[in-house]
């Protein structure tokens, strides 16, 4: 009769805890969701005056955009290395995935910067190259990243919004 009184009177705490578990994979997954939204007005500014200083042959000018955006990232990648990690399921695979995630979108602004810096055509070529390479891999990059935040929301009991 005491176990089962024991056991009755832990299981509340149980299920808080789980639900406090839940609660706390969610919150870190919008506070993620948040850092790559907070990106969308920079990276559309930067995308058009790359275009523009592109056709204007402004090279220097390309190079300056894809150092800002560089940094900008870089801050993300930082605060996100700087949030506190929820002891959730699979949050070790998670922060990994989001991590290289924004490291891919990084990778584009280095890019950007070298062909702006490059001092010759062919140099300038090859960095293009890559340029193409990058966005060519920027949707698997994103599904990766969509496939690890399923698997963390399943891991911890929680649906993902479809936008």
């Amino acid at each position: 009769m005491l176990k089962k009184l024991i056991v009755l009177a832990a299981l509340p705490v149980c299920i808080a805890a789980c639900k406090s578990r839940a609660r706390s994979a969610v919150n870190y997954n919008n506070d993620i969701i948040a850092k790559e939204n907070s990106l969308q007005p920079d990276v559309e500014a930067t995308e058009n005056k790359v275009a523009k200083f592109f056709d204007a042959g402004q090279y220097d000018s390309i190079a300056l955009a894809g150092e800002h955006m560089e940094r900008i990232v870089q801050k993300k990648i930082d605060e996100i290395n700087a949030l506190s990690t929820p002891d959730a399921k699979g949050i070790s695979s998670f922060k990994a995935a989001v991590i290289e995630y924004f490291k891919f979108i990084k990778s584009l602004y280095t890019d950007y910067k070298e062909y702006g810096l490059a001092d010759t055509d062919e140099k300038r070529t090859e960095v293009a190259l890559d340029i193409q390479k990058i966005v060519n891999r920027k949707q698997d990059a994103l599904n990766d990243l969509q496939s690890a935040q399923k698997k963390f929301a399943d891991a911890n009991g929680f649906r993902l919004e479809k936008k």
